[in-house]
């Protein structure tokens, strides 16, 4: 078969490599000067600095197969996100830690007293959280939430936490130990050569053709057998039900002779300073030395038409719009849509590629089968 794939991110890397390996002929369309998407690395010519272009990308997953997997194409080297939060005119660490606890509220706790302490702050009349604010309310109580969720998640999605669907904060980190790595996955680390060298392992391969500055038309399709779609899925249908929601950064890049701040990201809770936080991008390597630093600022900000969408919001007019695209991509044969826009979710890494792997052997046993190929593998609703 013949085969295009919409976007040269994860999503197409990976199932354009599954696709080409079993036989098939795969060609990537990219409108980007570029390959792997918002996940696309590139050394600073005048630092030597690995900068994580459309903010940085940290790589952790549970998931063995997919991290055996992005290990056949790039050497990972050990990396732990260790995120601290300037809030009132001091630093914490995030999480929330029993660190964190002791220092805020001054005292010298141990996990059990830390354990009821929080309960007691915490607002255990609210049985059912429904909002976000009502979520950081019941399991942190009003100090914490305010110090570090409050502003910081006003300025991310441009309103109220009371807003936000409780979903936002699904799994609210708090530790009564001095654990301070922001995530708990056993597998963590970064690609020594940066995310775009992994991209391009992956699609390494005599069976895959890749066009960058080639932007999508629907006239393509005809020339393929199948398209595999990972643009925007309002963009596919040409906004015709109108624009899904989403959330763009804006980066203010600085450069430092030295250390910045001593750390590869560095919130900012206090809804007075307009940045959500600053990455330190050399931190993302500890394993090279520099003596030039490239910083950025992250200012969060609606999507406008020529913006690039980072976060899908999903509030309750967004569910709406995008159940009626859901119903026209249904109906329309020979495109799959895949990854974080194509389906409207917010997806981290090691789930896009996981997805991909089951899309594309989706893909081959309903061709196998004779059976018709799903608009989704894995539902946007």
């Amino acid at each position: 078969m013949n085969v295009l794939m919409v976007g040269a991110g994860f999503s197409s890397a990976v199932i354009g490599r599954e696709l080409a390996e079993a036989g098939h002929a795969v060609t990537i369309v990219e409108q980007r000067d570029h390959i792997a998407g918002n996940c696309h690395t590139e050394r600073d010519p005048d630092t030597g600095v690995m900068v994580h272009v459309y903010g940085p990308h940290i790589f952790h997953t549970d998931d063995r197969e997919v991290w055996e997997y992005v290990q056949r194409f790039s050497t990972f080297k050990p990396y732990e996100n260790r995120v601290k939060s300037t809030v009132g005119g001091s630093v914490y660490s995030l999480p929330i830690n029993l660190h964190t606890i002791n220092q805020f509220f001054g005292k010298t706790l141990r996990p059990e007293e830390a354990r009821a302490f929080i309960e007691a702050q915490a607002a255990t009349h609210i049985d059912d959280p429904q909002t976000f604010e009502e979520q950081g309310l019941r399991f942190v109580g009003p100090e914490l939430y305010q110090a570090f969720f409050h502003g910081y998640t006003t300025k991310q999605w441009g309103c109220h936490p009371s807003a936000l669907p409780a979903s936002i904060l699904k799994r609210l980190p708090v530790r009564f130990n001095y654990n301070d790595n922001y995530f708990f996955h056993r597998f963590q680390g970064m690609p020594e050569h940066g995310y775009t060298a992994l991209v391009e392992g992956i699609l390494d391969h005599p069976g895959i053709r890749v066009h960058l500055e080639t932007p999508f038309e629907a006239a393509m399709a005809r020339d393929y057998d199948h398209v595999f779609y990972s643009g925007p899925l309002d963009g596919y249908f040409d906004y015709s039900e109108g624009r899904l929601g989403y959330r763009t950064l804006d980066f203010e890049r600085f450069t430092h002779h030295g250390d910045y701040q001593g750390c590869a990201v560095m919130n900012y809770g206090d809804e007075s300073v307009p940045y959500t936080r600053i990455t330190e991008h050399k931190h993302f390597s500890p394993w090279e030395q520099h003596d030039g630093s490239v910083c950025y600022k992250e200012y969060s900000r609606a999507c406008g038409p020529d913006d690039i969408p980072y976060y899908p919001i999903r509030l309750v007019d967004e569910k709406a719009m995008l159940a009626r695209y859901v119903e026209k991509a249904e109906s329309t044969a020979g495109v799959t849509f895949v990854g974080r826009l194509g389906t409207y979710r917010y997806l981290d890494m090691d789930v896009t590629i996981r997805e991909a792997l089951d899309v594309a052997r989706g893909f081959l046993e309903h061709r196998r089968d004779g059976e018709p190929v799903p608009a989704f593998f894995k539902a946007p609703l």
